[in-house]
């Protein structure tokens, strides 16, 4: 029996209860957004495939995608799936929405299974498996945003020294991998275009949380359309989405979707976080306890990348030396199985 002043264990009920209506609906936009962004990569895959069967494939510079009604239904799905998220971010904490992302890894893994017929070996699920788990690890234990009141605020963030600095890095980086690696290494190298993805996404992600605290406010009375930095957050999110879409459908186009998910996934949600810390400071409030597990978390993730690069060329059954002689995913569009692995770098071998 329970000593008299002693308050009664919590069941998960009551905890349950505890849980803000507003949680519960960015909960379940979070689950939405995850459903159709995971279903979108494949949708877009089979268009990309389709449109580059008759014309310019979009890994070596084609947009004839762009005449294809499937590709279309993808970039469709994965916009309402972005919009989705977009609202969740207005209803929960960033700590509870974005280790849902991972969840998309997952739908797009097994849909390409089923649909693309595109095979992992064993230890690339294990690797997929770590790069979710340390990214999760990092999103979960990271510090909590500051309240915001006003778009021009985050502005003035934005201006400070430090994320000025990380933004030049980026760009530059960006430039570097667009003008001088993408020509040289983007049809063997799957990092050069996911890399240039989730580096400008990065930037887009602290636009996109501008955009959407103006929203808030503006739609709870407090209008911040009239301020022109809501208007340059805009033209930043446009700018960086549009990057991220080229380069993203010349990643699936060239490398298989299992692959190219996770770790876009992975180095997208790294460089967020850190651009989050950057520009919002959290590291001062963060315990050595934080600090520890994130550390643990980045490298489960890195890992996660070593399998992932290790099995590039394994098949069950088969040792390296073996499975090294089989042909390019691309195969397969001449009549020749080549659903054998998933490479990280596409094999030139069938020619």
């Amino acid at each position: 029996m329970a000593s008299e002043g002693q308050s009664p264990p919590m069941s998960w009920r009551d905890s349950y209860k505890g849980m803000s209506s507003d949680n519960i609906k960015g909960l379940i936009l979070a689950l939405s957004s995850s459903l159709f962004i995971g279903a979108s990569f494949i949708v877009k895959k089979k268009g990309l495939k389709k449109a580059g069967a008759s014309g310019i494939r979009a890994g070596v510079g084609g947009y004839s995608y762009l005449y294809e009604p499937l590709w279309w239904v993808g970039m469709i799905t994965m916009i309402v799936g972005e919009i989705a998220n977009f609202a969740a971010y207005a209803f929960a904490p960033a700590i509870l929405v974005t280790p849902l992302g991972a969840l998309s890894i997952i739908i797009s893994a097994v849909l390409a299974h089923i649909i693309l017929r595109e095979r992992l070996h064993i230890f690339g699920v294990l690797g997929c498996a770590l790069c979710v788990v340390g990214s999760t690890t990092i999103v979960l234990h990271a510090p909590q945003e500051r309240m915001i009141e006003s778009v021009t605020e985050v502005w003035d963030l934005a201006m400070e020294p430090g994320f000025l600095l990380y933004a030049a890095l980026v760009i530059s980086a960006v430039f570097v991998l667009i003008f001088h690696f993408i020509p040289q290494y983007g049809q063997t190298h799957i990092m050069v275009y996911i890399g240039v993805c989730s580096l400008v996404g990065s930037l887009s992600v602290m636009s996109v949380k501008a955009l959407g605290i103006a929203l808030k406010l503006t739609l709870s009375g407090m209008n911040q359309l009239v301020y022109p930095q809501t208007w340059v957050f805009t033209l930043v999110v446009i700018s960086c989405v549009l990057t991220q879409m080229n380069y993203l459908n010349k990643a699936l186009d060239t490398f298989n979707t299992a692959v190219v998910s996770p770790i876009y996934y992975v180095m997208f949600t790294s460089l967020t976080i850190l651009a989050s810390i950057i520009m919002f400071k959290d590291w001062d409030r963060q315990s050595p306890t934080q600090v520890v597990t994130e550390m643990c978390g980045f490298v489960t993730i890195l890992g996660g990348t070593f399998l992932l690069h290790r099995t590039k060329d394994m098949v069950d059954g088969l040792p390296t030396s073996m499975s090294s002689v089989r042909l390019s995913k691309h195969a397969d569009e001449d009549g020749i199985d080549g659903s054998e692995g998933i490479p990280l770098r596409r094999q030139d071998n069938s020619l």
